[in-house]
């Protein structure tokens, strides 16, 4: 297969050009090449597309189109050039076009966000340019020529979000000896899927020209399966030490990721099927995800050789860690 990957420099984008590369596939990749190089092996063009063209990659043929695109402008001018170039697109979206997270076990007949150009300051905005997208995709290419796939929470080596990394590492270097500050919110659910895992399904389906519609999502587990999953994964003796997440908010510590913050608990009613989506779909599509603990043992083992110097994008510094663990311990 001759595939064209829109990007290929970043987290999900490298991986799926190695995962194409491991199989045989004749790989290109166009990207302002910012992020990093391409995987040995594929062809960077290096272009800006906010530009018009492709960096003339649209003269050639293509059997499959990879784009992992957030702006719909972009996606037009890539729907323009590669009109007749190319037999089958996927399309890499997200869960967060749905309108409506409330829901555990919803499937893609959710409601979507209303389309949108620009985001602004809206929390919603980055959906919405999304669905955008996909519009474009599907009805300048066809229902039968397109996969789009609605990914879930990616995580795993390379995952510089630090959700995927955070309890693992912190199991593995506890800020106090012999503790882990956590939510008390272990029943809340949660879903991971592994980057390499999605990559190599997404390449199949380019490979097949699978169409269709579907959430790409890790197995639903629950906040306390990813610490079970994060401690066996750092071979610690530490345990967690639970606190209300009410009292975690009133100490400043943020949900989800960020600086100061515990990842991957969203206390938020609005919030409770967002990480707990059927997924039905793309499983019978044959996406197929490896234990959680092995993705975690992984992303430990990325973890563990980032520079002592690189910042952080999420969890808590160890004095901020050891002060709430002391105010925790004295009542507070």
């Amino acid at each position: 297969m001759r595939l064209l990957v829109l990007g290929g420099t970043a987290f999900l984008g490298r991986a799926v050009v190695r995962a194409a590369l491991d199989a045989g596939h004749d790989v290109t990749c166009v990207a302002r090449g910012t992020s990093g190089a391409v995987p040995d092996g594929a062809r960077l063009v290096r272009h800006d597309r906010s530009d018009d063209g492709l960096g003339g990659v649209e003269v050639e043929e293509w059997d499959a189109v990879l784009d992992v695109a957030r702006d719909p402008g972009q996606v037009r001018r890539a729907v323009r050039a590669l009109a007749g170039r190319a037999g089958h697109v996927v399309f890499v979206s997200t869960g967060n076009v749905y309108a409506d997270h409330s829901v555990v076990g919803a499937d893609e007949s959710t409601p979507l966000l209303t389309p949108r150009e620009e985001a602004g300051d809206d929390p919603d905005g980055y959906g919405a340019k999304k669905v955008a997208c996909e519009v474009s995709y599907r009805e300048q290419w066809g229902e039968d020529h397109v996969l789009v796939a609605r990914a879930g929470l990616i995580g795993g080596p390379g995952d510089t979000s630090g959700r995927s990394g955070w309890y693992p590492w912190r199991f593995a270097h506890p800020a106090v000896d012999g503790e882990v500050l956590v939510p008390d919110d272990h029943n809340a659910p949660a879903q991971l899927l592994d980057v390499r895992d999605l990559a190599a399904w997404l390449v199949r389906c380019a490979a097949g020209a699978t169409p269709g519609v579907v959430d790409a999502v890790g197995p639903t587990t629950t906040l306390g399966g990813v610490l079970d999953a994060a401690r066996a994964a750092a071979g610690s003796a530490s345990r967690p030490v639970p606190a209300d997440p009410a009292w975690l908010t009133d100490q400043g510590v943020e949900p989800w990721m960020g600086p100061r913050s515990l990842p991957l608990w969203l206390p938020f009613p609005d919030y409770a099927g967002f990480a707990a989506r059927t997924g039905a779909a793309a499983r019978g599509l044959g996406l197929a995800t490896r234990p959680l603990v092995d993705t975690l043992k992984d992303t430990l083992a990325w973890e563990e050789r980032r520079p002592d110097d690189e910042p952080r994008r999420c969890g808590l510094t160890d004095d901020d860690e050891r002060a709430l663990l002391a105010t925790r311990h004295a009542g507070g």
